[in-house]
This record gives structure tokens, sequence and C-alpha cells, in this order.
């Protein structure tokens, strides 16, 4: 399988072992040609074994996800057992790596989806509480009122135009993570919020080869596993590429190559 984190791997980043913060950093299938073809050239080091008897394809739905998850979350988050976290989407890779990652750091997780089948799923990846923000717009105060009126210490949020709403439904001196904008890079935030509440933004992209390690231990060891959605055959990736465009999909989309 594929780790698709690519330093150079002579930077003072990447000697240092940080090599998602390396100078000359890539992502496969983002800033160079991905695995959307038969065959792909990368340096060996950035392979990683699959054990026999684990199936090819949950590997590779797992490898992205589950990486980026676990370097935010416990990496830069330092996630700790007993602490709260709020994962704001129910069904996307990250966020459901996200879910599992934190009851296996012995945290309680609150989820705020759309839709009673993306929280379903969330539910059944470990899910303490869920909130339907179809039914309920202002679920930051869902949030303050569920934790008796704390806040959590950890929001995951990876859309960026909630922000807003993750800052109020995080505890004072709480972690706000994020690895993404899926709802847009550029967002207006109150700065009150922030400085007022003691809060952390903190920031991640992908993670490091020793992060890869450790977290694909754990989904070969089936302690978190990957969510597949449909997978199609190579020739048929238009149609895969609709059911994502459509958010049709809960869990990860493959497609295989004979």
């Amino acid at each position: 399988m594929i780790n698709s984190n690519l330093g150079c791997g002579y930077c003072p980043a990447c000697i240092a072992g940080w090599d998602n913060r390396c100078r000359d950093w890539h992502l496969l299938g983002e800033t160079v040609r991905g695995t959307y073809a038969e065959y792909v050239v990368i340096p060996a080091r950035y392979i990683y074994p699959i054990p026999e008897g684990y199936e090819a394809r949950k590997a590779a739905a797992a490898a992205l996800v589950f990486l980026t998850a676990w370097h935010s979350l416990i990496v830069r988050g330092e996630l700790r057992p007993g602490e709260t976290v709020l994962v704001v989407g129910a069904s996307g890779g990250v966020n459901t790596a996200s879910i599992q990652i934190a009851k296996l750091a012995g945290a309680i997780v609150y989820v705020v989806g759309s839709g009673s089948e993306k929280l379903k799923l969330a539910e059944e990846m470990g899910a303490d509480y869920l909130i339907d923000r179809s039914k309920e717009e202002n679920w930051s105060k869902i949030v303050y009122m569920m934790t008796g009126k704390r806040g959590v210490d950890v929001v995951v949020d990876n859309v960026g135009t909630t922000f807003p709403l993750s800052f109020r439904s995080a505890a004072k001196g709480g972690r706000i993570l994020t690895v993404g904008n899926s709802g847009g890079p550029k967002f207006e935030i109150d700065n009150r919020q922030i400085f007022g509440r003691h809060l952390s933004v903190l920031g991640s992209s992908m993670g490091r080869r020793e992060d890869f390690a450790n977290v694909m231990e754990l989904v070969f060891a089936g302690k978190l596993k990957p969510v597949l959605d449909h997978d199609y055959p190579l020739k048929d990736a238009m149609e895969a590429q609709k059911r994502l465009e459509h958010g049709e999909q809960l869990g990860k989309i493959t497609l295989s190559i004979n």
C-alpha cells in the first residue's frame, strides 16, 4: 500500500522525522499525479506491506484518512483519555477515522451530522452522542447543553465555514483541529472567541512516516476499520466520480484495477 505523504528525505524537517513538513512536500494525487491510473511510481520508502489475508481494497481506503486523522488527533491535538471530542460531520473518510481513533484513545465522542443515515454510521463507528444539524441549525447550543454548559475539549472541524459554531462548542482552553476546508477556504471568524476563551487552532496536513506505521498496524489488527462504499472497475470511473460529486457515498469509494 502507499503512504501518499511525500517528503524529499533530505531537508531538516525530513531528517527530524517530520516529513509532512518537508520544504519540498508533495501529496500524491494533489501536487503530483496520483493513483487514478494503472501505474504510478513513488519512492520505495513510501510503500508499506499489507499483511497476508488483509484485503487490499480496505488498505487503500484506510491509508490517507487514518494517517490524517491520527496525526491531527494524537500528535497535534495530544488527545488524552477521558477528554470530550466533537466531530463536525458524520460520514466523511477523515471524520469516520477520527471517531474511531478518538474512541480508541479513550475519549467521549459527540458527532454533528446531517440526516439519520449518516448519523447511524457515526454511531456504528462508536460515537456516544449524535446531533442532527438538519433539525438543529445552532448545534453549538446543543453541544453546550449536553456537556453541562462546559463545552468539549477538542473539536475536529474540517469544514472551515463552521468555525464560528465550533468555537462556541469548545470548552475554555479547548483545541480546534483542522486538516481541510470542504466548506470553502475563506470565511470570517470572531477573534474574541479565540483569545477570550483561550482556544488553540491546530492545523496539520497528512502525517509522519512514524504515524503511518503506528496507525496502519492498528488498522491491520482490526482495532480501526475503514468504511467502504461502492467499488468500481477503473473503466467505470466516471460513475464513481458522479457518486462522489452528488455526495451519495457513505465511506470510501474505490477503483479496482485488473
